[in-house]
């Protein structure tokens, strides 16, 4: 596990913005296409806009990018909290990505359908590999959930399907996510988390004792792939190795 702390969210979404772009160029030295999932929320907002600008979007070559989602609300496009909508308008219509590669959960049918489409295009797509994506960027509520994993549900311990739907009592809706079989097989995890209010998640994630049941960022551990933690000086305030 790698810690990149830089001192407020401005820095730190400049600094994911730059190890991103860094890290596509890399790999599109050895090969002819990236996988990158994408994650909701307020969170990546920010760098979402960076990676927008020419700065950033003209030294990515977007057609060789496919486009993945780490978790969704049930809800319509339309809606606000979709966060395919949200990343749509934050960066990919502003770069040159080519829709066909972009694969986004549907919510225009059942969420138990949804999640046994999308992961039929997972397979179809990584097959017998024993590998999945290159990048999976996430968040990390101030609960210690990720993607759709939150405290007390089942899916955090699931071990085969690599996507999962359920209805989330406390937010009275389904959601559909992908699940650590599948994320733990990706090339480079990346969690984004700034913030005094996810100080002590990021610490007991980390530090504490395993007990992903409370925590389930603790089950996101790819093997052999890197997990790197992009995260401010406000949010790592109470570890103790840093």
């Amino acid at each position: 596990m790698t810690l990149h702390i830089q001192a407020d969210p401005a820095a730190v979404s400049k600094d994911l913005a730059e190890w991103l772009t860094t890290s596509i160029e890399d790999i599109l030295k050895t090969q002819d296409r990236c996988t990158w999932v994408l994650t909701g929320g307020n969170s990546p907002k920010a760098l979402y806009a960076l990676l927008a600008t020419d700065a950033y979007k003209n030294r990515i070559d977007w057609s060789k990018l496919h486009i993945f989602w780490g978790d969704e609300r049930a809800v319509p496009f339309t809606d606000e909290r979709n966060n395919a909508r949200m990343t749509y308008e934050h960066l990919l219509d502003k770069v040159p990505v080519n829709r066909e590669q972009v694969h986004i959960m549907r919510t225009d049918i059942d969420p138990e359908d949804a999640a046994r489409e999308y992961e039929k295009i997972l397979h179809n797509y990584f097959g017998d590999t024993g590998k999945s994506f290159d990048l999976v960027l996430s968040g990390m509520g101030d609960d210690g959930h990720t993607l759709s994993l939150f405290p007390g549900t089942a899916v955090i311990h699931e071990q085969q399907a690599w996507v999962k739907a359920f209805y989330l009592e406390p937010q009275q809706m389904f959601r559909i996510t992908l699940t650590a079989p599948v994320v733990n097989r990706a090339g480079k995890v990346i969690f984004l988390a700034f913030g005094t209010g996810k100080a002590r998640a990021l610490k007991e994630v980390i530090e504490g004792a395993p007990n992903a049941d409370l925590y389930p960022s603790q089950v996101i551990q790819p093997d052999p792939g890197e997990l790197h933690w992009f995260v401010d000086e406000a949010a790592v305030k109470d570890l103790e190795k840093r």
